[in-house]
């Protein structure tokens, strides 16, 4: 495979630097011609400052060069949420492919722009959504494919860390607060597994901890014809990092992967057990899971990777509908409610 014409644009993010190691490193599927930051009067000091001095070792472009190179195949956009869309549109009308972090900004009408782009256009297109690549992910959609959990009728899901009072303020800027910043892995993931739910119900909060007042405390319930499930997301629960988990119960089994990533020298693991319907499985006590370990990984490699093949003409399961739908529900679980409305822009 020709190696794609790459440059990355935006360092603030906290996936910015993963991201840019991977490009960097993987020679084989990148051309990385170098970085450009998004002009901003005062970057913001809580997203990871020194991001920017590390994505300064590889040649600087601004966006308007970037946009005036003939030859550029694609652009991975890592800059803070709520400028992503603005920024890979004029990409997108160009013809650019555009890899962006999730989830969009929450200027609803542009992110349908944006999507109408690459639907008129055809154009390579992923969002950053990280756990469709992990492994374990991975297998527990080919247990579904294959009947092996029967009808689905519960996932619950769940995304929490320990963050400073500062960044959680932060939450602030965006409606939903951790449910848009992180809950939103959590409702791909849902959505993935049961489609569009009957009802939304989001419970989204603050916890009132060390004087923050943004919605630091995420809960969504989407309601479906057979069940409930839910995604829960928090950003001052001790060890919560730890806490992250996904479990998926159906007629036939249950599928839990907690962590959803442990860490270890560096890399990521799964650890997971599957429990499928058995005889013994009413004995009281008895735990009928089979357990299982994915890993080593890193949880860029894969996802970049893709993009590339992508570009190259693989078929991507995520399409551009998809997309929409999956924001628009995101949207949805942070509290919009019809007709949407946009969010604080900078």
């Amino acid at each position: 495979m020709k190696p794609v014409k790459v440059a990355q644009i935006g360092a603030y993010h906290d996936h910015a630097v993963p991201a840019f190691r991977s490009l960097l490193k993987q020679k084989d599927v990148f051309d990385f011609i170098g970085f450009a930051e998004v002009p901003s009067p005062a970057p913001n000091p809580i997203l990871s400052p020194a991001n920017a001095a590390e994505c300064a070792q590889v040649p600087q472009y601004t966006i308007e060069e970037l946009l005036a190179m003939d030859d550029l195949e694609a652009v991975v956009i890592e800059c803070e949420e709520e400028k992503a869309t603005a920024v890979a549109l004029p990409f997108a009308k160009k013809g650019v492919a555009v890899y962006m972090d999730k989830p969009g900004s929450q200027n609803i009408a542009l992110f349908e722009e944006l999507i109408s782009v690459v639907q008129e256009k055809n154009l390579p297109f992923q969002m950053g959504y990280m756990y469709r690549y992990n492994p374990s992910v991975l297998h527990l959609h080919e247990l579904i494919r294959r009947g092996e959990l029967g009808e689905i009728f519960s996932v619950e899901a769940h995304m929490d860390c320990f963050h400073k009072p500062g960044k959680r303020q932060w939450l602030d800027k965006h409606k939903g607060g951790m449910m848009y910043f992180l809950g939103c892995h959590l409702i791909d993931a849902i959505y993935r597994i049961q489609g569009e739910p009957e009802e939304v119900i989001p419970m989204n909060m603050s916890t009132g901890i060390d004087g923050v007042t943004a919605e630091d405390y995420g809960f969504c319930v989407l309601r479906y014809k057979n069940g409930v499930s839910f995604a829960k997301t928090c950003a001052c629960e001790v060890n919560g990092f730890l806490r992250r988990q996904l479990v998926v119960t159906g007629t036939k089994g249950t599928y839990v992967i907690e962590p959803w990533e442990a860490l270890k020298d560096g890399a990521q693991y799964s650890p997971s057990r599957f429990a499928p319907l058995t005889d013994h499985v009413h004995s009281w006590g008895k735990d009928a899971s089979v357990p299982l370990d994915f890993g080593p990984y890193d949880r860029y490699d894969a996802m970049m990777r893709d993009f590339a093949e992508i570009v190259r003409g693989k078929e991507n399961p995520y399409t551009p509908e998809y997309e929409l739908n999956l924001f628009k529900l995101v949207m949805k679980c942070c509290g919009y409610t019809e007709p949407a409305a946009s969010a604080k822009e900078d």
